[in-house]
């Protein structure tokens, strides 16, 4: 990862609103959540979280798909452990061993 997309990633991540719509579609898993739902879970208004959501796609940390009428929204898991591993392939002096275990505790 170029460090420009890094902070691409990490300036999407820098605001309140838009980390808390991160954090619940990294909950909600691969599956995802509709628009709506999501909106109602954080009590959002719609143009504020389609501006929020626009912002984590910009930055390679969503998907959307649409299911019918509604469009679904997960986290790109792979996106977010580009960053992470971004963050940390420099690890203490080339001994990643004492950095690699977050990743796999806190996910999948």
């Amino acid at each position: 990862m170029e460090s420009k997309n890094a902070i691409k990633g990490l300036s999407a991540l820098a605001q309140e609103g838009r980390l808390a719509v991160f954090k619940l579609l990294v909950k909600a898993g691969p599956e995802g959540i509709a628009a709506g739902e999501i909106a109602q879970a954080l009590d959002l208004p719609p143009n504020t979280l389609s501006a929020q959501l626009t912002i984590l796609a910009n930055a390679d940390l969503v998907a959307s798909r649409r299911a019918g009428r509604s469009i679904i929204y997960s986290a790109n898991f792979a996106g977010m452990n580009r960053l992470l591993v971004y963050l940390m392939e420099d690890c203490c002096q080339g001994r990643p061993e004492i950095c690699t275990p977050p990743v796999k505790q806190a996910c999948c």
